[in-house]
């Protein structure tokens, strides 16, 4: 019987010693999730900016094409609704 309770025993600490080791791991495995973020800038909209300007000063070197769709995306607007002194969402590229 004594050795019954010892087993038991052994048995339980194990499983603490487990679940203190898995609670940290089971945290940094949901880490990631914090790390999809996606970083964005802010932009005030001058007169004469197009949607294609402000990709351009945004993105240089590279095809604006994807920032105006993103920008386009993120701020719910199209060329047309542009107006100076709006502030607009610029997604990073």
């Amino acid at each position: 019987m004594e050795r019954a309770r010892r087993r038991r025993f052994r048995a339980v600490v194990v499983a603490v010693a487990l679940a203190a080791v898995a609670m940290p791991v089971a945290g940094a495995m949901a880490a990631p999730e914090a790390i999809d973020r996606v970083e964005r800038t802010r932009y005030v909209v001058r007169p004469g900016d197009t949607l294609w300007s402000i990709a351009e000063r945004a993105a240089p070197g590279h095809d604006p094409r994807a920032v105006v769709d993103a920008i386009a995306e993120a701020n719910g607007v199209d060329a047309s609704s542009l107006v100076p002194g709006r502030t607009l969402v610029v997604p990073a590229s």
